[in-house]
């Protein structure tokens, strides 16, 4: 199981990235020790806390010419990391 799928980057996070605050798309299935253990090795950082967000799909409709299509988007969790003052994740240093 990949516990991290992909960093958040949005404009709320990225101001909250200078205080040491991170966001994280995670596996439904991540527990908070997982999740802190992830960024750990991951990244070389030491985790202060983890908060978790759990989101459930959105209903999607889509009129197309022939027919009507109904749906519902992933539901997906987000956690929010917490790292020790003074260390940096550096999210754009591999392109």
């Amino acid at each position: 199981m990949e516990v991290l799928k992909r960093p958040l980057i949005t404009e709320k996070i990225t101001v909250l990235n200078e205080k040491g605050v991170y966001g994280f798309i995670v596996d439904l299935k991540a527990n908070k020790g997982t999740i802190a253990h992830a960024v750990a090795e991951m990244y070389g950082v030491k985790v202060v806390s983890v908060r978790t967000m759990r989101y459930g799909g959105k209903p999607k409709t889509r009129y197309t010419k022939s027919k009507v299509t109904s749906g519902r988007t992933s539901a997906y969790k987000k956690a929010i990391v917490q790292i020790a003052e003074g260390e940096v994740i550096d999210f754009y240093g591999n392109i």
